[in-house]
């Protein structure tokens, strides 16, 4: 298949090569029948954000990065994943905060992160959060035409319409998500 942009040996859909993104992502992509994600093979000694950028000559502007963040409210905890370019940072501390209603808001412990989702640290995606997890989406994401983000491991990487994502069960595309 054909790659919209970067140097990758080849692209296949995502269903076809499961080996490649997490088993919740994987269940997720089944059930919701969309249309238009592919993935790729990659190293994942090379799964960080500017190495991966140099090695594959993916502009960072193409690609998303997916964070779990831990909201608190009294007693009450919400859990949501924030989709940023990989040029910028959640805004975390006050735009994340406000839409969940909280307090208190934070990233998530690794740990945390990689049990609750079932995917690898690094490679966190939001399709196959848990259910009724809030998606937070940047609205720069969700206007790209092809936006390359993790698989839920960090080997291999998903390439989707950012209009897919804004798509998603529990997903609200936020202006101003991130910060540069």
């Amino acid at each position: 298949m054909t790659v919209p942009f970067g140097s990758f040996e080849d692209a296949w859909p995502a269903l076809d090569r499961t080996d490649l993104i997490a088993e919740p992502v994987a269940d997720a992509l089944r059930a919701l029948q969309l249309p238009d994600v592919l993935v790729v093979d990659t190293d994942p000694d090379k799964a960080d954000t500017a190495v991966f950028c140099a090695h594959y000559q993916v502009p960072a502007g193409q690609t998303a990065n997916c964070v779990i963040v831990t909201a608190k409210r009294g007693e009450e905890v919400t859990h949501a994943a924030c989709l940023v370019l990989a040029t910028e940072k959640a805004d975390v501390n006050k735009t994340v905060r406000k839409l969940l209603g909280a307090r208190k808001a934070s990233f998530a412990a690794m740990d945390f992160a990689v049990e609750a989702t079932g995917m690898e640290y690094g490679g966190i995606m939001p399709i196959g959060l848990p259910d009724g997890w809030p998606i937070l989406i940047d609205r720069a994401v969700a206007d790209l035409p092809q936006v390359l983000i993790g698989s839920g491991r960090r080997r291999g990487k998903v390439i989707l319409p950012g209009s897919v994502l804004a798509k998603l069960p529990g997903a609200q595309v936020v202006e101003g998500l991130g910060l540069a």
